[in-house]
């Protein structure tokens, strides 16, 4: 994967640069269509916009496809409102691509109002979405340690390097790409700005879905591990 990306991303980039001058690519234009125009090739212009058009809604519909059964799955499992759950005779997960299509409108209705800032105030909003991610990972990562530690979890074979140094570095790097997003004015001080009201909407969510989570969960087998004869036993949980 990391050989793929260092020849199709950055040995282009390497290409065109040996290729032409620095000075020759200009803002506003796409570095091939510079570059083609120069060798005399017609229509690039319009090919490009073409090629680029088409990744674009291939993306858009891989997208789709992805979103409306990870929110069905969610759905499932308690994290999700329990419409998103609804499927067609043709299995098809309609409530969930609805609620995509939702944002994607949205995202239209933001290239309309400020196409000069859209790309900027989405990649904000997706940012917070990774840097929370990977918080969760090493807070997650670091309470299993202790859990470790005081016997209350198995030891696994894998281990962070470095940690909890490493755990609370990391901590500290998403930390300061948090502020150093709060004096990108006006679209990353807005970002944070809007962090308390994300976190209410965040909790008004979890309770109310955190009694379906309790359902299901309590319903669901428990997975045990016999240690003599070494194999995986389904049981049901029983409620205490």
């Amino acid at each position: 994967m990391i050989w793929r990306i260092g020849l199709f991303y950055v040995g282009s980039v390497v290409l065109l640069v040996m290729l032409l001058p620095w000075s020759a690519y200009q803002a506003g234009q796409s570095p091939f269509v510079t570059f083609f125009s120069k060798l005399g090739v017609p229509y690039i212009g319009s090919i490009m916009n073409i090629v680029v058009l088409t990744a674009a809604l291939s993306s858009l519909n891989s997208g789709l496809y992805c979103t409306g059964r990870i929110l069905r799955s969610m759905a499932m499992g308690g994290s999700a409102p329990s419409f998103m759950a609804k499927m067609s005779r043709q299995h098809v997960p309609y409530a969930g691509i609805l609620a995509t299509l939702v944002v994607y409108v949205v995202g239209v209705f933001l290239n309309y109002l400020v196409p000069s800032r859209v790309f900027e105030i989405v990649l904000n909003f997706a940012s917070l979405g990774i840097i929370a991610s990977w918080a969760f990972i090493i807070v997650c990562q670091m309470r299993l340690r202790k859990a470790i530690k005081q016997g209350k979890a198995a030891d696994v074979s894998f281990k962070l390097p470095g940690a909890p140094f490493t755990s609370w570095l990391t901590l500290l790097f998403l930390l300061s790409v948090l502020v150093l997003m709060a004096f990108d004015y006006p679209n990353g001080t807005y970002t944070i700005a809007a962090l308390p009201i994300i976190g209410i909407l965040l909790v008004i969510g979890w309770f109310g879905v955190r009694k379906r989570v309790a359902e299901i969960h309590s319903t669901a087998p428990v997975v045990e591990e016999d240690e003599e004869k070494q194999e995986i036993v389904f049981k049901p949980e029983t409620a205490s």
